[in-house]
Formats: C-alpha cells, sequence, structure tokens
C-alpha cells in the first residue's frame, strides 16, 4: 500500500510516514515500510504495480493502527446510551443482570452480536476485548461472529457466584460449576473452525471481586497459572467496590487479585481509578495492564484514571470504550474523552478553590499520547504484535478519508502539517471518516459509497 501512515510507537511520540510503500505478507503480517527516499521504494512500487497488487491512498487519506477496545461488555450492547443516571450498583441489578440473563437465547444472542461486531469494525476497531456474559452459547455466538467478520476478538466467559451481589436469575450455581464452564469455553475458542492462527482467544473473566466467591477467584487463578490465557475483570473502579473489597478481604483489589493468582502479563483490569502506590507498583512489577475508560468513568467511577503517572511509574494500559457504562462505540471519542478527563485531573473543576489548589498538576496527556492508547499501547497490553505500522507487525489498520462529503475533519493543505493533520482526525473523525478497516491484512469494512 502507497500511503502515509501515522503511528505513535511510544507514549508521546508521533511517528509520519509521507509517501510510504507498506508491504504485507500472505499472512496479514507487515513485511516493511519502505520510505519514499529509500533506494528500494521505486522498484517495489513498479513489482507490485505489475503485479496488479498495488493500493494507492488517495489524497486526503491516510493509514492509521487499527483501534484497541480493551473493555467492551458485549451484551450491554442494546443498552448503550441509556440508564446512566443511576448508580453503578443500582444500573447493574436493575438493567443491566436482567438484560445479560437473556443470552442462553442464542437467536437473540445473534441479533446483537452479529450488529455489534459490524458497527465496531465500521468504527475502526479492530480489537476489542470483550465480557459476554455466563452462557456458553451466547459466548460462542460472540466469538463466531468475530471470526465470521473479521475481527480480532477476545471473549471472555463471565464467571459470578457470590449470592448477595448476583441475583438468582444470574448467577453460577457454584465456583466449581463456573470454573468447569470457563475451562471448557476456553477449549471451545482453540476447536472454532477458522480460528487455527488464534484471530479469536479466550479470556478468563471474573466479572469483579464483589461478584465472586474466595472459591471462584481462587480457581479461575490456578486456571490463568496453569493454561496461561489472558485474564480479564474490574478493579477499583468505585468508592463503593474498592471499599468493598477492603472491608472484604483487608487488601486492595490489585493485591487481591494478585493473592488470587488472577494479575499477570496478560492481565487487563478495567478502570482502576483508586490504585494505591503499591497497587501501581505491583501491576508494573507483573506486567499487567489497566482498561482506561474515562467515559464511564464519569458515570460509575466519579473520578478520574491518572493515565500520566500511572505511565510514568512503568505501568501497563490502553484505552476502553466500556459499552454500555460508557455511550460511545467510538474509540475517536475515547481518545478525546481521555484528553478531556486528564485536563480535569491537572486543572481541577471546583470554582471555589485557588487555582494552584484546584488540581492534580501534571496529569495532562495529549492527541499523540491518546493514540497511543488506543493503538500500541493497547497492543502490549494484549502481548499482541499490534498497534503499529511497522515490519513485524500485523497488518490491522485503519484508512481515514479527510475528504468524505460528510467529514469534520478539515484541512487545509497550505497550513496544515501532516502533524496538524492528525491532531485534527483525532478530534474530529467520526465513523464516517473511517473508509476501509483491514484485520491480519484482510479487508474487513468498506464505507458504502455515498
Amino acid at each position: 500500500m502507497q500511503c502515509t501512515a501515522f503511528d505513535t510507537p511510544q507514549a508521546d511520540a508521533l511517528r509520519v510516514q509521507s509517501d510510504a510503500l507498506v508491504t504485507v505478507s500472505g499472512e496479514g503480517q507487515i513485511t516493511a515500510v519502505i520510505a519514499r527516499d529509500d533506494p528500494r521504494w521505486a522498484t517495489e512500487r513498479a513489482r507490485h504495480a505489475a503485479a496488479g497488487s498495488l493500493r494507492e491512498l488517495p489524497e486526503g487519506s491516510y493509514l492509521l493502527p487499527g483501534m484497541v477496545d480493551l473493555h467492551v461488555h458485549a451484551p450491554q450492547w442494546p443498552q448503550m446510551g441509556k440508564a446512566l443516571d443511576v448508580p453503578l450498583e443500582a444500573w447493574l441489578q436493575q438493567n443491566t443482570f436482567p438484560l445479560e440473563a437473556r443470552y442462553g437465547d442464542e437467536t437473540f444472542a445473534e441479533s446483537v452480536y452479529r450488529p455489534l461486531v459490524q458497527q465496531l469494525l465500521a468504527n475502526g476497531t479492530t480489537t476489542a476485548m470483550y465480557f459476554g456474559t455466563l452462557h456458553d452459547s451466547g459466548n460462542r455466538v460472540l466469538a463466531e461472529q468475530c471470526l465470521r467478520q473479521g475481527q480480532r476478538g477476545l471473549v471472555g466467559r463471565v464467571a459470578m457466584d457470590e449470592p448477595s451481589q448476583c441475583p438468582a436469575f444470574y448467577r453460577d450455581v457454584s465456583a466449581q460449576v463456573a470454573i468447569a464452564e470457563t475451562e471448557a469455553f476456553i477449549e471451545t475458542v482453540a476447536r472454532l473452525p477458522g480460528n487455527a492462527h488464534g484471530l479469536v482467544r479466550p479470556v478468563i473473566t471474573p466479572r469483579f471481586i464483589p461478584s465472586c466467591t474466595d472459591a471462584l477467584l481462587e480457581g479461575l487463578g490456578a486456571l490463568a497459572q496453569r493454561t496461561g490465557v489472558h485474564v480479564q475483570t474490574h478493579c477499583s473502579e468505585s468508592d463503593w467496590a474498592h471499599q468493598h473489597v477492603l472491608e472484604r478481604t483487608g487488601v486492595t483489589d490489585a493485591q487481591a487479585l494478585h493473592r488470587f493468582g488472577l494479575l499477570t502479563r496478560r492481565t487487563v483490569v478495567a478502570h482502576a481509578n483508586f490504585l494505591t502506590p503499591d497497587d501501581v507498583a505491583l501491576m508494573a512489577q507483573v506486567g499487567a495492564s489497566v482498561a482506561h475508560c474515562p467515559l464511564s468513568n464519569f458515570y460509575f467511577a466519579n473520578s478520574v484514571f491518572p493515565a500520566r503517572s500511572g505511565h510514568a511509574q512503568r505501568m501497563g494500559m490502553g484505552l476502553g470504550s466500556d459499552i454500555s457504562g460508557g455511550y460511545s462505540p467510538s474509540m475517536f471519542d475515547a481518545c478525546r474523552h481521555a484528553i478531556t478527563a486528564s485536563y480535569a485531573l491537572d486543572e481541577g473543576v471546583d470554582p471555589d478553590l485557588p487555582a494552584a489548589q484546584r488540581g492534580r498538576h501534571d496529569a495532562r496527556i495529549d492527541h499523540v499520547f491518546a493514540l497511543w492508547l488506543a493503538t500500541a499501547a493497547g497492543g502490549q497490553a494484549l502481548d499482541l504484535p499490534i498497534g503499529r505500522i511497522e515490519a513485524g507487525q500485523q497488518f490491522d489498520a485503519i484508512v481515514v478519508d479527510c475528504r468524505t462529503p460528510d467529514s469534520n475533519v478539515c484541512v487545509w493543505p497550505d497550513i496544515d502539517s501532516p502533524a496538524d493533520v492528525l491532531q485534527k482526525i483525532i478530534y474530529n473523525a467520526t465513523r464516517s471518516n473511517v473508509a476501509q478497516t483491514w484485520v491480519q491484512g484482510a479487508l474487513v469494512h468498506r464505507r458504502a459509497a455515498a
């Protein structure tokens, strides 16, 4: 592909590769990115043009890494954008659990998961880490939809068995059953037809400590240690959840997850707003990562995750939409919300306080950091070769068209540098700008012609 590519190999480093040739193997891996002034450029371009394998992006279109969404509640897709005016505990009991209980019906699961995957791809999300439900059949439908539509998916069978927190109509009958069914789902994903290359992967998924007994957490931790598969859960999301775990276990969420064997190099914990300094050091030590969900944090966590300081302490992280605690499926929106949240944390929001006392300074992030969170950082968190436009990475990418008729991205060639264009994309791009979505070298979404 001949294109101008933007990516962020490090948190504060924007890389612009202008008029480069990106060559991709038959297995979907980037084999080279050849600069315009490289002696190989003309030869390689001519060779691919003669073979009919040269794709040239038109003027005004740019290549970006595919977006990595580290936290999606797939069954909550139908309630996205509603019930955001109630506390977390009420939101779960009154809205979320009754909806999630329906996914034992494969027809209903299909009716939700097919458009979910389709719309995430259309928004540029090439990789999604999904919470499913406790229904094996519904989770299989979700994994199959990822495969059929070509999305890189990490799908978790949710485990939850604590009677005091989980309604009778929606909880595992025992820790032993939940552990056995989690292990069975790991095997189900491995055996899915067409999944030999691991495009879809299983995830061990205790919902969060309050909804799980110690026996379940211990069993899932042992399974994680034995299998090495990914782990996802929630961690220190809200004042209520953080305090609940402290009172029950005597330690913080992160310390408890580590004790249960659930904090590993392939663990992603959502939110983590209330991590202590010791928690951050532990996360960095084991290599676990945080799914920063800036939008839903405003609604349910009542605080802002300090992404800048967490990164400074070498803690892994990435970005999550948290559908449906977050109301937008767009990772461009997630980037924007992350920037806004960091400014709120940095400057403070209480006008009655003096400016010097109002915020937590040195917390700001910018559009480059936000893009890194949504791409390369997400790939690192998942321990997968995705998120950068360079040799050795999978060709998971999106083509952003700034000239589509309904674009909010207004580029002025005589005054905008390439870096300016990228900034405008991060702040203004919408689904309409995502002209193409590629996963592992396959074109999995093309915007419909106007």
